[in-house]
């Protein structure tokens, strides 16, 4: 129940006293019975567990992060084939970037091993990357850290948060 919208810790436990561990239960459940135990958020509970959601879209809302992923036919156990893995993903990251006049200061790894479990690896810069140069000065030591690996990984993506449009800073690419 924690992964619904709306439920934290509290409201999971108060669920859990009642029997609720699952979408199907709140579905059993009465809308009188929800909102009797929950207030006004239990309509909400007892809505979205029929798939009713009367909250407005919001299509043209402010874009928080940008990212790509990819997931692979064949395990990645080897640094190298994770990088050439990145490639494309990072390209594509940030061909959005030249294309929107946007960057990110943070630089986000995903990893997805092959048992599910998934793992990222965040870097803050003190200027939005928006070229695949300053986006790969950051994501290689994030890279770098989930290996060596013994579980192999399905998944790998990147994606840039705090967004900033190229006219909020400017950015100096270095050669090494």
């Amino acid at each position: 129940m924690k992964k619904f919208h709306g439920v934290g810790p509290a409201t999971a436990e108060k669920m859990h006293r009642l029997g609720i561990e699952t979408g199907a239960d709140i579905k059993e459940r009465s809308v009188e019975f929800l909102t009797q135990h929950f207030g006004k958020a239990g309509t909400y509970f007892y809505g979205i567990a029929r798939g009713l959601d009367t909250r407005e879209v919001q299509p043209d809302r402010e874009r928080k992060s940008i990212g790509a992923e990819d997931t692979f036919t064949e395990d990645v156990f080897e640094l190298e084939t994770a990088r050439e893995q990145l490639h494309p993903l990072v390209s594509k990251v940030c061909q959005f970037c030249s294309n929107n006049d946007t960057g990110g200061k943070t630089v986000t790894l995903k990893v997805k091993y092959s048992d599910f479990q998934t793992i990222t690896r965040s870097r803050t810069s003190p200027v939005a990357n928006r070229t695949e140069a300053s986006v790969w000065m950051v994501l290689e030591p994030l890279l770098q850290s989930v290996f060596p690996t013994r579980k192999g990984i399905r998944l790998l993506g990147i994606s840039l948060g705090i967004l900033e449009g190229a006219d909020q800073n400017t950015q100096l690419d270095l050669a090494l």
